[in-house]
């Protein structure tokens, strides 16, 4: 096969977890230990002005959150790491969870005094279902937290995932003196130090060599002798093969703040986690190692400067070598696209590539041409499956405060809704902008955009809506008589698709069952959605 060294070199994982659970920090660390950046900004201390790497727009520098997706490559120990560091607030979990669809493995963070919270359910589920392999990073160990035995067994029981501990913690707290390596048999401990990569390293290679009393004292080391021991009694040895298959998960103790157990994480994730992996489409299983290039939009992103105004789509990369400068298939579209300045990405940072392997992510600047979940192929008809469709939760009425600024918030609201973090109905008479999402920091983060980012003066004002449901259906007379009953709770989605506002679930159930031949759709993978919302579109349903 072709490209298979530069496949095999590659790592493309997706970090997630709850909010506040470390996870932008563990980020940080990751690039600084792969020499990527010299120095991490402490995204809690206020002390120290520099915000996290990984967070780039203004507003997540504010709040101190990540709401969207980052991209960063640095190579590795003869690997090339590309990093997906995802939001972990559940109101953009629609961001995260399209991510995964783009990674290969995952690295789940867990605080260790709060353990599995409601968030990291959500996320394993959604990598459960897709049998990605993970590794879990229990985080915070400089502080009191939980029993390390007592996580483990809150993380099989609340996640439904065998774990085998591969680093195991000496104390905790102001007791924490480092983490002993399991899987390569050796002690490190580290000073504390938020900001370099610590010289004061201590490697010993057996558990019972009477210096680690010494180094550690007497107790703690007895102490880490006898867990390590209870360890090998209870859990299975490490099997590589269970965790490339999704069922065991390999747990990682340290602090990422202070760099403690993050070496250990990323030595060990670069020998055994999985290279690219192939992905289903609409006609056939492609494979990294097939010869001709195809890839997916797996995230829009506007304004990554917002100085330059530009609109960057972000490809995963799945088969074959995608090059600079040559034409390919927007299958969507049905017509022929070239790239002469793809990038690769450190967050918004970005440096022009002349080629891309699978596993790679690569940044096509695009002037509106790309949905999430669009196909890019070398000629090949097929649409890469499994990017999901949300249905909003929270509606509200976009207001317009300053009419001489109308085209701004006009681009501004259908650049942003591009993105996938949120969707735009349309309503008429007056051209009614009712955004629907499904958390309210959300609006939150479109509304400042809109006002910093186009000069929009604007305001959301709450809507009752219950559900906005997308309609398919064959049967043009049902369907004409429909929008004439329902003409006030219609309106086109930014595609000019129609779509019901149901204000409650016994509306849309009479609507259901009054119109039996109408389909009401609240959420489908995209490629599925569009082919079907076509269909009825054909019919010419809207005046």
């Amino acid at each position: 096969m072709k490209n298979q060294e530069a496949i095999e070199k590659r790592r493309t994982f997706g970090i997630i977890s709850h909010p506040d659970a470390g996870k932008t920090t563990l980020t940080e660390k990751l690039l600084l230990f792969g020499g990527a950046i010299q120095t991490a900004g402490a995204v809690k201390n206020n002390k120290i002005k520099k915000s996290a790497t990984s967070d780039f727009m203004e507003i997540e520098k504010q709040r101190g959150i990540s709401v969207a997706t980052s991209v960063m490559a640095f190579e590795y120990n003869g690997k090339q790491i590309n990093i997906l560091d995802t939001p972990g607030h559940k109101d953009f979990a629609e961001d995260t969870f399209r991510t995964l669809t783009a990674v290969d493995s995952v690295i789940l963070v867990i605080d260790c005094a709060n353990g599995v919270e409601e968030q990291t359910r959500k996320l394993m589920e959604v990598c459960r279902m897709r049998k990605t392999p993970v590794i879990i990073f229990i985080n915070k160990m400089d502080r009191d937290g939980k029993d390390p035995f007592e996580l483990l067994d809150e993380l099989e029981q609340s996640l439904d995932i065998k774990v085998r501990p591969l680093t195991w913690p000496i104390g905790m707290g102001d007791r924490f003196q480092g983490v002993y390596n399991i899987y390569q048999k050796g002690l490190n401990l580290f000073s504390a130090n938020k900001t370099k990569i610590s010289d004061d390293v201590v490697s010993i290679s057996d558990i019972n060599d009477a210096s680690l009393n010494e180094i550690v004292g007497e107790k703690p080391a007895d102490e880490l002798r006898e867990e390590l021991e209870m360890i090998e009694g209870v859990y299975d040895a490490f099997s590589r093969e269970a965790y490339l298959a999704g069922d065991v998960a390999p747990v990682f103790f340290g602090s990422a703040v202070n760099n403690f157990g993050v070496k250990e994480l990323l030595d060990t994730f670069c020998e055994v986690s999985p290279s690219p992996r192939g992905r289903e489409t609409d006609k056939r299983m492609v494979e990294p190692g097939d010869d001709q290039f195809s890839g997916f939009v797996f995230k829009i992103h506007a304004n990554l400067d917002p100085k330059h105004r530009d609109r960057i789509a972000f490809l995963r990369v799945v088969s074959g070598k995608f090059e600079r400068n040559t034409f390919y298939q927007h299958v969507r579209l049905d017509k022929k696209l070239k790239f002469p300045n793809p990038t690769s990405f450190m967050a918004q940072d970005k440096s022009v590539i002349d080629e891309a392997y699978p596993g790679d992510v690569v940044g096509l600047y695009d002037t509106g041409n790309f949905k999430i979940g669009d196909t890019l192929t070398s000629g090949e008809v097929m649409m890469y499956k499994g990017i999901p469709s949300f249905s909003p939760e929270i509606f509200q009425e976009l207001e317009n405060l300053d009419p001489l600024k109308s085209k701004q918030l006009e681009k501004g609201i259908r650049q942003l809704i591009d993105e996938g973090v949120a969707q735009l109905f349309v309503q008429q008479p007056g051209n009614r902008k009712i955004v629907g999402t499904v958390g309210q920091l959300q609006f939150e983060v479109i509304n400042y955009r809109l006002i910093h980012e186009y000069g929009a003066n604007c305001r959301f004002v709450p809507r009752n809506y219950f559900k906005a449901c997308w309609i398919t259906t064959d049967n043009n007379e049902q369907l004409q008589s429909f929008i004439r009953a329902k003409s006030n709770y219609l309106a086109k989605d930014k595609d000019d698709n129609l779509v019901f506002l149901a204000e409650t679930t016994f509306l849309l159930q009479m609507a259901e069952q009054d119109y039996p031949d109408l389909v009401f759709k609240s959420k489908m993978e995209n490629t599925l959605l569009v082919a079907k919302l076509k269909k009825c579109q054909n019919l010419n349903i809207m005046s």
